[in-house]
């Protein structure tokens, strides 16, 4: 090591040694009366900017690492580093090294416990490096009974499972080609000393948080003292290793220690005259307790008086409190002392009084989090005023309230991309048709996703594993041009790498949006405004959001989330692309959102690789959303690595949409089913939705992109309808379905792609240049020659089942020739999976592919002008039944539904 010169430190005296480890210290080993030992080892670890063959890194430690790692505890002093001697006044220590995996943390979710009564203990284990394979041992104390039936294990956030079942948990879906068959495996050994519990087999490459968390179910310590827990783990990649034990005491003790403030979870922010002035507390009961009190103070703890409150059981509620105070409770419980020490702020904790700095307010902004997260939570109001952010850090029970007249905006140097343990390299160089680059490594899980998705610390706000988060409220929040779109964003300086706005990774619990409305948002044609039906028609409570980058939100395994009265403006043409972005999210409401234009798909439920594993979606209540998009307004994909299930969407009004209005698309294997448009499941529709200005109305498709871990593909030349292909094909992931859906009750116009993204004027009227296609079915087939594999199912076509259109009426421009009949669109592929690669189709109305049971009624297909396609196309089409249709038959052709290869197909007064 390079030679340091004297340094003067203050320390405090202790006796002992002079020095001794952090919590956080992964490259100290142990330390002895005369010696340092620290790790020395390999890793992988991919920056961003790391070239694609150069991620084998060593893990030693350099000086200033080590340094930072040290507590020294004895002084004042000076220390040096000389050679391999850390010098501390006279005293030396011999640093030695030592091939050691890297030391991980060990922390309990609580420090203290009561004897005899039953409680769970949590355990969060974190690794000090990544690696796959792993091994991580817990060391569990006399005392506390372990079986395959009291614990619980999640890894690396994959979610809660029993002992007993870990290793029959799904590891999500994957290819053929993907080495892991299962989450883990679990050994418990007893002894007299304790319990070791080893996990096996896991997969540590990803980093989300912390990667085992172990849960002891009802708990019930007879004897007071201390407890000692230790955690250790082993790598296999690049080299097999085995780390230092982390250590974590917990105190068994007669006092009660589970004293706290019940929180308010609902995903609907309402503030009510007691919301800051009324708190409830529960506790463990204990079972020799008596004459327990409530006690309060409001300077902090120096100061205790009784609350007049009963207390009859282990709850309690108190009210009135002073506002604007920061109140302290306690239990006294007779002939046992105190409990723990409980906040409360009864009100809005104004971030001014932090001390903001003006033009950076980033530190002040996440020390008030952080102090509100550590009293327990509490709502941090963004008064008057101007806040300059790079990146704020979300924690638990935290609420974010943004009043009218602030604004909260970006700077430039947010967080930076996380390391990781592969390069995402491959993807960046492009999807497309021959691009082979992100199937090469079939466990790389950062190639099978747009590089938005998979990098979550580039953002202006961010959470990850929290529980309990809100940002509310009627003011502003911008990006100022300073959050990126671009795929490409990584190729900027480094203080140029922010691309979303708001990032929640793994979080429970998260409502985003403006000051509540029980009434609907809708439409005012004349105005180009939102406006709110009843009595009531102003926007003021409205959150407006304006320039967040890549995404709005980026919610990836996030789940019980509201999202509502958001008005997203577009001030400039730059800084604007997807608005609400839910990857492998469950239990998801949007409600009442107005998107005057923006570059991409304005809600957007999904699921990708991004994790290290997939994770399926389902029940999503969306209701009243308003947009004008370069892209679609809703759609499901185009990231479906995992299944998709249970969505209503109602209320919907497109003002301009450059893709599709509502796009469905499965393309990477995922099952996609019960979808619903328009059919009341989020309430009453208190009005037909409306399409204007899309290139097509719907787009509903599967193809065999299979963007997912252990995917293979082959380059292969084959014909599709007569015309050669020389491209990719997935080998060894069945293609996905899509099955039923129902389409209901909206009125389409102006079907071309309008959009006033990049216009000049508000919409630009119809001249003929528009691209425009028809409404779209599309299943997907491999092709019949030229290829020598077989899917894991043996079916080689995806059928979309079970499509309903009832009461849709649609308008198209028409103009097309009688040509165009014979148009024949290729099949969807890698690197062609959009509406635009279908080209010309040889219907105006309605085409549909690969489809087993289609159901039109109470429906019209009309045009502007003569058209000489065919109304209604059925391309290999089993089971279709088409009655009460209005369409418009060409004077050029006679056939108004014409078959190809089609079956059981029935009409019923069809009006022409």
């Amino acid at each position: 090591m390079k030679k340091l010169s004297w340094v003067l430190v203050p320390f405090f005296s202790f006796i002992g040694f002079a020095i001794e480890a952090k919590a956080q210290a992964p490259h100290i080993v142990r330390i002895t009366k005369d010696t340092l030992v620290t790790a020395t080892g390999t890793t992988y670890a991919f920056t961003v900017d790391t070239k694609e063959n150069e991620g084998l890194v060593s893990t030693k430690a350099n000086e200033q690492q080590l340094l930072a790692e040290l507590a020294f505890l004895r002084g004042p002093g000076e220390y040096k580093i000389a050679g391999n001697k850390l010098f501390i006044n006279a005293k030396a220590y011999h640093i030695k090294e030592e091939r050691s995996a890297l030391s991980p943390q060990l922390r309990l979710a609580q420090q203290r416990i009561t004897v005899n009564t039953k409680r769970n203990i949590s355990l969060f284990f974190t690794a000090g490096q990544r690696s796959p394979q792993t091994t991580v041992r817990f060391h569990i104390p006399a005392g506390i009974q372990v079986t395959p039936d009291n614990v619980t294990v999640n890894v690396i956030g994959r979610g809660e499972v029993l002992l007993r079942n870990l290793p029959n948990q799904s590891i999500g879906r994957t290819g053929t080609k993907y080495s892991y068959s299962k989450v883990g495996v679990a050994d418990i050994n007893r002894s007299n000393a304790g319990t070791i519990l080893t996990l096996g087999q896991l997969d540590l490459r990803p980093a989300n948080g912390e990667d085992v968390i172990v849960v002891i179910r009802d708990v019930q310590l007879n004897k007071a003292g201390t407890y000692a827990f230790k955690a250790d783990y082993s790598t296999s990649q690049p080299e097999v290793l085995n780390s230092a034990a982390a250590t974590a005491n917990l105190q068994a003790v007669q006092t009660i220690t589970d004293f706290e403030r019940e929180l308010d979870k609902s995903l609907t922010y309402k503030e009510t005259p007691s919301t800051y002035t009324k708190v409830s507390f529960k506790w463990s009961a204990l079972s020799k307790a008596s004459g327990i009190t409530l006690m309060h103070s409001l300077d902090k703890g120096k100061t205790w008086l009784p609350s007049p409150v009963k207390i009859e059981h282990n709850n309690v509620t108190i009210e009135g409190l002073q506002p604007n105070k920061l109140h302290a409770f306690r239990l006294a419980v007779k002939g046992n002392g105190f409990s723990n020490t409980v906040y409360f702020y009864s009100g809005k904790m104004d971030i001014k009084a932090f001390g903001l700095k003006g033009e950076d307010d980033t530190e002040k902004i996440n020390e008030a989090i952080a102090y509100l997260h550590q009293i327990g939570g509490g709502t941090l109001l963004f008064s008057n005023g101007t806040y300059n952010v790079r990146t704020v850090h979300l924690k638990s029970n935290v609420y974010l309230y943004v009043e009218k007249g602030a604004t909260i905006q970006a700077l430039k140097g947010a967080d930076t991309p996380e390391t990781t343990w592969f390069s995402d390299k491959k993807y960046r160089s492009g999807l497309s048709p021959t691009d082979a680059g992100p199937y090469e490594d079939p466990e790389n899980y950062m190639t099978k996703q747009d590089v938005g998705h998979h990098y979550f610390r580039n953002t202006m706000f961010f959470g990850e594993r929290l529980d309990n988060i809100k940002i509310i409220g009627n003011g502003y929040i911008t990006g100022n041009g300073n959050l990126n779109t671009s795929d490409k964003v990584m190729n900027n300086a480094p203080d140029s790498r922010a691309d979303k706005m708001f990032t929640l990774k793994l979080c429970t619990n998260l409502e985003i949006g403006g000051i509540h409305r029980e009434e609907d948002l809708w439409y005012d044609e004349k105005k180009d405004e939102p406006y709110y039906l009843g009595n009531n028609r102003e926007t003021d409570n409205m959150l407006h959001i304006d320039r967040a980058g890549h995404f709005v939100l980026l919610a990836t395994g996030t789940d019980n989330i509201h999202v509502h009265d958001t008005y997203f403006g577009k001030q400039n043409t730059s800084s604007v692309r997807d608005i609400y972005d839910f990857m492998a999210c469950n239990n998801v409401t949007v409600t009442n959102i107005y998107s005057k234009v923006s570059s991409d798909d304005i809600v957007k439920p999904g699921s990708d690789c991004s994790l290290g594993f997939t994770r399926p979606a389902s029940h999503y209540r969306v209701r009243n959303v308003i947009g004008d998009t370069n892209c679609n307004l809703f759609q499901i994909g185009s990231e479906t690595a995992d299944d998709i299930k249970d969505i209503c969407v109602d209320n919907i009004y497109i003002l301009g949409a450059n893709k599709a209005g509502f796009s469905i698309s499965t393309n990477d294997g995922a099952h996609i089913k019960d979808i619903h448009l328009n059919c009341g499941h989020t309430g009453t529709l208190h009005s037909r939705s409306k399409m204007y200005r899309s290139f097509t109305p719907f787009f509903i498709s599967i193809s065999n992109r299979a963007r997912i871990l252990g995917a293979e593909v082959g380059k292969y030349a084959f014909t599709d309808n007569g015309v050669p292909h020389n491209e990719l094909l997935v080998k060894n992931v069945n293609i996905g379905q899509v099955e039923n859906i129902i389409i209901n009750g909206i009125d389409v116009y102006e079907v071309y792609a309008g959009s006033s993204f990049s216009g000049k004027v508000r919409w630009k009227a119809y001249d003929g240049s528009q691209r425009r296609a028809t409404p779209i079915v599309a299943g997907y087939s491999l092709p019949d020659n030229g290829i020598d594999f077989k899917l894991p199912n043996g079916n080689h076509t995806g059928y979309i089942k079970n499509i309903t259109f009832n009461d849709v009426q649609v308008l198209v421009k028409g103009g097309n020739l009688a040509s165009d009949t014979t148009a024949t669109p290729p099949e969807l592929g890698v690197g062609q999976y959009n509406a635009s690669n279908l080209k010309v189709q040889p219907s105006y109305g309605l085409w549909v592919r690969h489809a087993n049971g289609l159901t039109v009624t109470k429906s019209s297909f009309s045009v502007e002008q003569p058209d000489g396609r065919y109304p209604i196309f059925l391309d290999d089409v089993k089971g279709a039944k088409i009655k009460d249709v209005k369409v418009v038959r060409s004077k050029d052709t006679k056939v108004v539904v014409k078959l190809k290869n089609s079956s059981g197909v029935t009409v019923e007064n069809m009006e022409l």
